[in-house]
């Protein structure tokens, strides 16, 4: 079974950015033809903002394993100073070199403006492939106006966002690389 698993980077806990980051991971699994099941691991990043820069930061390194256990992972920052956020980048730094091969991954990227909508190709997804990951189609912005949809209305313009095909190819096609 296709599980999905979730990152989000963003120092607010339970933060406009989870929540989209949720939304998303119900779209890829309403494309990917789920229904209720495909449950991952789910990790805010803030919960770990204490120990990110601890020595050994055992917490982080449990919750990468864990996500590590997905097939598929939505991971998702809120946009600071026009990239994604250093917290984002202290957890993923800690990853293994190739933490994300084999894995399709969704990258989501939150801003205020339209201005920033290229961050999630430009600084989101070269980080994520350079961990081995797998990105089915474009990266998805959301402007932050956005977010005041109730969750299936967000859940559903998501679904009309998502490259199906990509990501159904990348499913059914472990083998290829990114």
């Amino acid at each position: 079974m296709t599980q999905i698993g979730v990152l989000v980077g963003n120092p607010r806990p339970a933060s406009r950015t989870w929540h989209a980051a949720l939304a998303l991971r119900d779209a890829v699994r309403r494309v990917l033809n789920l229904g209720v099941s495909g449950a991952g691991p789910l990790v805010d990043a803030a919960d770990l903002a204490q120990e990110v820069f601890a020595p050994g930061a055992e917490k982080v390194r449990a919750a990468l394993a864990e996500l590590a256990k997905a097939d598929v992972l939505v991971i998702a920052t809120p946009t600071y100073k026009a990239t994604y956020t250093g917290l984002l980048k202290a957890v993923l730094d800690q990853a293994p070199a190739g933490w994300l091969r084999g894995k399709i991954v969704v990258p989501l990227q939150v801003a205020a403006s339209d201005r920033h909508a290229l961050a999630v190709e430009l600084h989101l997804r070269p980080l994520l492939v350079e961990l081995g990951g797998r990105v089915a189609g474009q990266g998805i912005f959301l402007n932050e106006s956005e977010l005041a949809s109730t969750p299936e209305e967000l859940t559903s313009a998501l679904v009309e966002r998502l490259d199906a095909g990509a990501l159904n190819a990348l499913v059914s096609a472990p083998e290829l690389v990114s």
